[in-house]
């Protein structure tokens, strides 16, 4: 904590089974194992059961030791490993300003499974970030791991009041705490590249019961991640393809998270033959920036509301009003790198070759049209001219981009990548 900028609460690092016990217990949690009993027709030591059990998945088991000397390091290592890690934008004098007991919530797009660890690696020197996992991190191993790391498991798709509520009261709590918090509003990966809309249920949580005129404040910083290259890209796109293919009337399931010890496997034995052979490439750059803090209470302030006192209804719509905004200043702070504006270009050539004179005059008059716009754009070595040819041969390895005689164009056989990017 000494080191810190966003200290460790005593809450997080309250032991697990009080923890259980405290959420249990809480008068909301046992008014809805009531109503549970009651509308299942069960016995309320068996509502309780369930509850005990919902509540065991839920509350994670932070070990300081594990997070700092074991995940954070695994996590650099990874990081490393795989991209040439950048710090995009991040405004120091604003972040400085976040008053020391407000409750710090990172606002992140979600592009690849990467970004759990990309973030906590960057976040290392500042904050324990204690994030909502699904379904996916529940592998064997891996789930004791993330649990130690402060994480807690969510089951998006669950329809069950009881499990709603204790969820419900153990983000409200952990908020209420000042836990430093890293929350993906999309909910998912992004299959086209683009942000999706927020969903809202973590968000709601936290905010219930805000007091804008006294207590702890809540803190949203919006966090931007990019990638030359998405591990999951092709998944993602297939995904996509599904999905548009999928008759009307017959719902499209999204891609689900299937651990496959032999994928890992190969892959692993395939980049270690790589380095061997002297063929190993880094997959690109990975950027990370931080926008300007919003405070919950400023914003409420502003807009002349307490939400505590709101009918339902308009609760949910000043909850969809803020989670909008934060999207908005997610996607304003989510990093350009060289393969994103090379795939642009290539992409709105419609087809067509371009020479290497033509695509750099392509790709600076877009540099500088987001420029104008207060884009942050990680150009590797501030040299423009090189940020091309990395994005060009990055997009040229993976027959994204071919070659036509002396130009190059976007392969029409992979127009789904190269427009995810």
């Amino acid at each position: 904590n000494e080191r810190l900028k966003l200290k460790i609460q005593p809450f997080k690092l309250a032991g697990r089974r009080v923890m259980i016990d405290r959420l249990l217990f809480d008068p909301d949690v046992l008014a809805a194992v009531e109503a549970h009993a009651t509308a299942e027709g069960v016995p309320r030591d068996v509502a309780m059961q369930r509850a005990r059990r919902y509540a065991r998945e839920i509350v994670p088991a932070f070990n300081a030791y594990w997070y700092f000397r074991v995940g954070t390091r695994l996590a650099r290592r990874l990081s490393e490993s795989l991209y040439r890690v950048r710090l995009g934008f991040a405004d120091d004098a604003a972040l400085a300003d976040v008053p020391p007991d407000a409750a710090v919530v990172f606002v992140i797009n979600h592009r690849s499974n990467m970004d759990y660890v990309l973030v906590t690696y960057v976040a290392s020197s500042s904050s324990a970030l204690s994030y909502a996992v699904g379904e996916w991190a529940q592998v064997w191993l891996l789930r004791s791991l993330i649990r130690s790391m402060g994480a807690y498991f969510v089951r998006r798709d669950s329809r069950d009041p009881l499990y709603r509520r204790i969820l419900a009261r153990y983000v409200s709590m952990a908020t209420a705490a000042g836990v430093t918090q890293a929350v993906f509003p999309e909910g998912g990966l992004t299959r086209d590249g683009s942000l999706r809309p927020p969903k809202l249920g973590l968000l709601s949580y936290m905010v219930q019961g805000f007091d804008p005129r006294e207590g702890r404040d809540i803190v949203f910083i919006p966090v931007g991640v990019n990638y030359d290259r998405v591990l999951e890209d092709r998944v993602l796109t297939g995904a996509l393809a599904r999905e548009a293919a999928t008759t009307a009337g017959a719902p499209a399931r999204g891609p689900v998270f299937r651990f496959d010890p032999f994928v890992l496997m190969g892959f692993l034995a395939k980049s270690a033959w790589q380095r061997m052979t002297g063929r190993w490439f880094r997959l690109g750059y990975a950027c990370v920036s931080f926008g300007r803090p919003l405070s919950l209470r400023d914003h409420l302030r502003r807009r002349g509301v307490d939400l505590r006192t709101l009918p339902e209804a308009d609760r949910q719509a000043e909850i969809q009003r803020l989670g909008e905004r934060l999207m908005a200043e997610v996607g304003h702070v989510v990093p350009v790198l060289p393969v994103s504006l090379v795939a642009l270009v290539l992409e709105q050539a419609g087809g067509a070759a371009l020479t290497p004179f033509e695509l750099k005059g392509r790709v600076y008059d877009l540099m500088q049209a987001l420029s104008a716009r207060g884009v942050y754009l990680h150009i590797p070595r501030s040299d423009r001219e090189y940020a091309v040819e990395v994005g060009l041969r990055m997009l040229a390895l993976r027959r994204l981009a071919i070659e036509d005689g002396a130009a190059w164009r976007a392969n029409p056989d992979e127009a789904l990548l190269v427009a995810y990017y």
